[in-house]
């Protein structure tokens, strides 16, 4: 649409201009934020599983390590609730000198840009690129929010006043084709989502 006709109103807009119009960027509002956090993380290369119930979790626990070929190999774990994961399919996480993969919970996921956002919490004082290149995250849809400001004052809340330190996000689950500039310093992360329904 020319910018005579948007100042001045004159003529009718034609559907195409309309569409030419719309912002490609901006993500659609009227997405459900479990929706736009599918959508984004799936755009992003992650790996989405969805569980009913903690048996499920299990469950596909079991098929990412037969995926893989994971099995009796060392891996990487700071939360104790993990460990029975871990001990039921043999793996050694105590003191890990190569591990495969980190097993980790999350403090949110991201709906906006489809990432997880990560604390030391879960991740110590370790940055995205010492950790191994394979992730094993466990979430539950309550953890969805829609965007970092919610995340960050999820944090606020859930802490009171121990606040975490190593707030960080991870975006990318594979390599891009192209890099550019939106790439720079990010590190790409082969990631499996186990997702479990708490709503």
């Amino acid at each position: 649409m020319s910018l005579f006709k948007k100042i001045f109103g004159t003529g009718e807009v034609s559907g195409e201009e309309k569409n030419a119009d719309a912002n490609h960027f901006l993500p659609e509002q009227d997405l459900p934020v479990d929706e736009m956090f599918t959508l984004n993380f799936k755009k992003n290369g992650g790996k989405f599983i969805y569980c009913d119930n903690i048996g499920e979790v299990h469950e596909q626990f079991l098929n990412v390590l037969e995926e893989n070929d994971w099995f009796e190999c060392e891996a990487l774990c700071f939360e104790p609730k993990l460990y029975s994961l871990l001990d039921e399919n043999k793996l050694i996480y105590d003191k890990p000198h190569h591990p495969k993969f980190i097993l980790a919970t999350c403090e949110s996921l991201v709906a906006e840009e489809g990432s997880i956002l990560f604390s030391s919490k879960q991740i110590k004082q370790y940055k995205p690129s010492d950790l191994p290149d394979n992730m094993i995250i466990y979430a539950t849809t309550s953890q969805i929010l829609g965007n970092k400001s919610d995340c960050l004052r999820s944090i606020k809340i859930k802490y009171d006043k121990e606040y975490p330190t190593n707030i960080t996000a991870i975006k990318y689950f594979e390599k891009a084709k192209d890099e550019d500039f939106l790439h720079y310093g990010s590190v790409a992360k082969n990631l499996y989502l186990l997702l479990l329904e708490d709503l």
